[in-house]
């Protein structure tokens, strides 16, 4: 089900969108987020960075940790993390075990598994799961229309193909 986000979560999501296009032009996969807290106040952003070798270098994950040490539990249930992809499974139980609050994301993981089918790329090691199938409880929303298309857009570059 499409998202249907207000113009002040559109600016974080196009954040999102710059920090994935900041990561492929550092050669890393297009992923970028934004942690947001309950006032309204951007906490923290980040983007992957896996080209070192350390595939756990996704931001959902850093900000989750971030969050973990740097905002009250309180804190952490109203804020919103916002993404360029939805959460893989790593980062949506990171999520969950630091207790954030919800996920608004631009391109769901299903979308990202076909587009990386229909350009060839293997299949990642960990199954793609939506991320209440891993954290149940996590109000997610997603995808958000015409910003997915740009998102696809930055994987089709990175995997050579546009």
């Amino acid at each position: 089900m499409r998202a249907m986000v207000d113009e002040g979560e559109l600016r974080y999501l196009r954040r999102c969108v710059e920090l994935a296009a900041e990561a492929l032009e550092a050669g890393d996969e297009p992923f970028g987020s934004v942690l947001v807290d309950g006032e309204g106040t951007v906490r923290g952003e980040d983007r992957n960075r896996v080209a070192g070798g350390d595939q756990t270098q996704h931001p959902e994950f850093a900000l989750a940790r971030w969050a973990a040490a740097n905002m009250t539990p309180e804190e952490r249930a109203r804020a919103t993390v916002y993404t360029s992809g939805e959460h893989c499974p790593m980062c949506a139980a990171a999520h969950a075990w630091v207790g954030l609050g919800r996920i608004v994301y631009v391109a769901s993981s299903q979308q990202l598994a076909s587009w990386l089918d229909e350009l060839g790329v293997p299949r990642p090691p960990v199954r793609t799961l939506r991320v209440n199938e891993v954290a149940p409880d996590v109000v997610v929303e997603g995808p958000v229309s015409g910003l997915d298309e740009q998102v696809r857009a930055l994987h089709r570059r990175f995997h050579g193909a546009g």
